[in-house]
């Protein structure tokens, strides 16, 4: 994600196309906020200063109406954004929005001909540019080491009980509650290695994609598949036909 704030009109502004992808939301239903507010009879005028219409071409070519918005606009459109991930986002944007203006500002206080201007907003861009770039590199370690939330927790559960379903079913074995265990906790083992962690409750989001591809892999090793043969009387037997 990249160019959370821009230039434009010697503004800084940010787009609702960027506003949607950062906060996760669905662009139509952004649009229609800021539709609403312009829309709004008691403050019309205030929100047309925030707002300007714009158009994108989408994947397909296509000529797509947008909004551009400066700083006050996008307050008003970001304040109703809850929730930890949204915080992060807002003061990855409180950051761009700062650095965008600085440096107008020091632009707009030094005289240059028309050629040095040219210069220096193409400076002024780059160097937005790279301060975003660290803005939303830290956030994104951030949001790395955050541990995964209730939903995402409870998914990863589910997957492995049925992780363990599958494997008994295709192996056609019915399996002792001591056996099962043992399963479960191979698959687990390798859960937390994998997501170099001693629990799973302390897996965080950056491994949530290589956790969930090893369950998708997961075969029991054969120190367990020889445990559970240890069982004796409890060891696995085919299911009749």
């Amino acid at each position: 994600m990249n160019d959370l704030v821009i230039m434009k009109n010697r503004q800084a502004v940010t787009t609702s196309l960027q506003v949607a992808e950062a906060f996760g939301k669905q662009h139509k239903d952004v649009m229609d906020t800021i539709r609403r507010k312009l829309q709004s009879a008691e403050n019309s005028a205030h929100y047309q200063s925030m707002f300007a219409e714009g158009t994108y071409r989408d994947s397909r070519g296509r000529s797509q109406s947008m909004y551009y918005m400066n700083r006050n606009g996008w307050t008003f459109i970001a304040m109703g954004f809850t929730g930890d991930k949204a915080d992060k986002f807002k003061l990855a944007y409180i950051d761009a929005f700062d650095a965008m203006q600085d440096e107008l500002e020091r632009q707009a206080s030094l005289p240059m001909t028309p050629e040095e201007k040219l210069a220096l907003v193409m400076e002024t861009g780059n160097r937005a540019n790279k301060r975003l770039t660290h803005v939303e590199g830290r956030l994104t370690d951030l949001e790395k080491n955050q541990k995964l939330d209730a939903g995402e927790y409870n998914w990863l559960g589910r997957r492995i009980s049925k992780a363990v379903r599958d494997y008994m079913g295709l192996q056609r074995l019915k399996l002792s509650t001591k056996q099962r265990s043992e399963l479960f906790r191979d698959i687990n083992i390798g859960v937390c290695t994998v997501a170099h962690v001693k629990t799973r409750t302390q897996i965080r989001e950056g491994y949530f994609d290589s956790v969930s591809d090893y369950i998708s892999d997961w075969v029991p090793s054969t120190a367990t598949l020889a445990i559970i043969k240890q069982l004796g009387t409890e060891m696995p037997v085919a299911q009749e036909a």
